[in-house]
């Protein structure tokens, strides 16, 4: 069996059990559980303040005239 010929056997094995990342696919689990857990956060009071402070600086973007 060639090098090219395993891989393909490989690739078609991960398709055929509904895994197309295969190994890869804990790795997605594991970064998909932390993105959850971080954006399910509360912002800290301090950092929160800032961002207002920072909208309020900011001037409103001009409207496009047609």
């Amino acid at each position: 069996m060639t090098k090219d010929t395993t891989a393909g056997a490989a690739n078609r094995r991960r398709a055929a059990s509904g895994d197309p990342l295969g190994p890869n696919s804990e790795i997605g689990r594991k970064l998909k559980q932390y993105y959850d857990e971080l954006v399910s956060d509360n912002v800290p009071d301090r950092f929160a303040q800032l961002l207002r402070q920072l909208e309020q600086a900011q001037p409103a973007p001009a409207r496009k005239k047609d």
